[in-house]
């Protein structure tokens, strides 16, 4: 059955993990909604591990997830169409579109002998001072390198190179394009000009002209194609407005201000803060941040990477597979059981990205404190501990590194934000007030606040922002827990500074 008639958006919500299509409606509100699974793929001709993202498969599912949507709404209240991604993943195309090689995918080890030697040819502080970003082999340049070096082919015959989010944006409109939030996770662009470095592209023995022409989110791209429209179930014709890397739509949608810390919670965390100008230090070159495109020009994202619910997955997976289909709310009831600080078992995080907060440690995940009576919800609550103090640590390497002095509190948005039970966790563990909003899916929100603004529906961003931010929930902090916090806090130091001795 189709709702009612209203002023509707579709977000195509393109994640690594699941594929979404969403209907937000004028004040934000998710309408309807579809998701399918998603996941890269053994390149066929490749070696063992090389994976790649199948854009057929991926197209399909989009197409499929579109039709789910159009059943429970009406296609001509769609306004617009727009579409978020990952980062860091592209592909050389044709001038029809065709691939002359598959998208690799961010997971696939390819690229790590490149990372490994690049600052034979340029250092990393260089890298860091023109890019805002560190080296990681899964950095969208890297793959550029090793086509050059390995499949020049792949480049030569190539009319333009797409992002994730132009890749889908040319199946829907036939339009070329690349957009500076996606284009920030390459390492290779001039972040400061918002616009490509030269010594960047030198690398990979490019220039510029192998991109498509700028456009910045909330431009209209084009029109959905009556070919992409039978495919999809969309109106021929809808407009297909610039979207973009789905981490700064997050810290876009979350309604924060400038200078307010955001941290986007779900199988990752990123800790990020919008701001006025692009100044990388070596403070936060040094402690792991990174900085990207904000989705308005004139901003940026400096933010940190962490390992987040990807943990607490695992350990439901081996400690708690016997509480049935309502998992997270028996969870919650075990870590309410507990008292702070976990009767004495601290974990500690797996360092896992070159942006995380405790990169400097060095360490694969530990459980420390074990005894022949702890329990499984002592170690579940030490879980949420221990990436609540990671979250802790990035907030105080976020504030030095940007040169933020205070800040009065912390929105939380994603998955993670719908557990009241954290959120009051990390409220207390940091002595701030914690914001979440009504709705949760900042990305999707932002996004679809972007289309509404870029076809006019509304006259500015700071209007569309009246009507999308209305509902918030504030949790805020108990100064007595927080004081316990404290100490368990110090122990979690000491151990990381044991740990990072033991494994040197």
């Amino acid at each position: 059955m189709r709702l009612v008639n209203e002023d509707l958006v579709l977000v195509f919500d393109c994640g690594s993990t699941n594929i979404r299509a969403v209907a937000i409606d004028s004040t934000g509100t998710i309408k309807a909604f579809s998701s399918l699974p998603n996941s890269p793929r053994q390149q066929p001709d490749g070696k063992p591990g090389w994976l790649i993202w199948d854009l057929d498969e991926i197209w399909h599912k989009i197409c499929e997830t579109s039709r789910r949507v159009l059943e429970m709404v009406n296609p001509k209240n769609i306004r617009a169409v727009t579409i978020i991604t990952w980062g860091a993943d592209g592909a050389p195309v044709k001038r029809d579109g065709k691939l002359t090689y598959p998208p690799i995918s961010w997971q696939c080890p390819r690229t790590k002998e490149l990372a490994e030697k690049i600052t034979e040819r340029i250092s990393a502080w260089e890298i860091y001072r023109i890019t805002g970003y560190q080296i990681i082999p899964f950095n969208t340049l890297f793959k550029l390198m090793w086509l050059r070096k390995e499949e020049p082919e792949a480049l030569s015959s190539a009319y333009k190179w797409l992002m994730m989010p132009g890749l889908i944006a040319h199946k829907l409109t036939g339009e070329f394009h690349i957009e500076p939030t996606s284009a920030s996770t390459m390492m290779a662009m001039d972040l400061g000009k918002r616009d490509w470095s030269v010594e960047m592209l030198n690398l990979a023995e490019l220039d510029s002209s192998f991109f498509p022409e700028w456009k910045e989110p909330g431009e209209i791209l084009g029109y959905v194609t009556e070919k992409a429209a039978r495919e999809s179930g969309l109106t021929p014709g809808t407009p297909v407005v610039v979207g973009g890397h789905d981490t700064q739509f997050a810290i876009f949608g979350s309604g924060a201000k400038p200078g307010e810390p955001v941290l986007s919670s779900g199988t990752w965390e990123i800790l990020g803060v919008r701001v006025d100008s692009f100044k990388p230090t070596r403070k936060g070159f040094e402690e792991g941040l990174i900085i990207e495109a904000d989705v308005e020009a004139n901003l940026w994202n400096p933010q940190f990477l962490m390992i987040a619910s990807a943990v607490v997955e695992w350990v439901i997976q081996n400690f708690f597979r016997d509480i049935g289909e309502r998992k997270y709310e028996a969870i919650i009831r075990e870590i309410e059981s507990v008292p702070i600080g976990s009767n004495g078992i601290i974990f500690i995080p797996s360092f896992v990205t070159e942006s995380g907060p405790l990169r400097k440690y060095n360490t694969p995940g530990t459980i420390l404190g074990l005894t022949l009576h702890s329990s499984r919800s002592q170690i579940i609550r030490a879980v949420f501990e221990g990436l609540t103090f990671q979250m802790r640590e990035a907030l105080r390497l976020l504030m030095e590194s940007v040169g933020i002095e205070k800040v009065d509190c912390i929105r939380v948005v994603g998955g993670g934000s719908r557990n009241d039970v954290w959120n009051q966790m990390r409220a207390d563990a940091i002595a701030l007030p914690v914001i979440t909003l009504a709705q949760s899916e900042a990305a999707t929100v932002g996004a679809a606040l972007i289309a509404f603004v870029g076809t006019n529906y509304y006259s500015s961003i700071n209007e569309a922002r009246k009507r999308f931010f209305s509902e918030e929930k504030v949790f805020s902090p108990d100064l007595d827990k927080n004081r316990i916090y404290n100490e368990v806090f110090k122990k979690y130091l000491r151990s990381l500074e044991a740990l990072k001795q033991f494994y040197s």
